[in-house]
């Protein structure tokens, strides 16, 4: 079953920008680790959360679709 389009232009370019804007600072992250500018394991696990987290959010808006929304909340 296709997903169905359930929010609106603006809801879809306001998902954008925020997995934009938590994307960028992951990427930061995982380079400042990667040329050890930065110590330790959290780099890696925060960096990697939030890359995954922006790209989800980017999909859902690329896609027109929002789980939470789906889910009834």
């Amino acid at each position: 079953m296709p997903l169905q389009c359930n929010i609106d232009q603006r809801g879809r370019m306001m998902r954008i920008i925020a997995g934009a804007l938590i994307e960028a600072p992951g990427w930061m992250l995982l380079v400042l680790r990667y040329v050890d500018v930065l110590s330790g394991e959290w780099p890696w696990i925060v960096g990697g959360a939030a890359v995954l987290l922006g790209m989800f959010l980017i999909l859902e808006g690329a896609l027109g679709w929002c789980v939470v929304r789906a889910l009834g909340v």
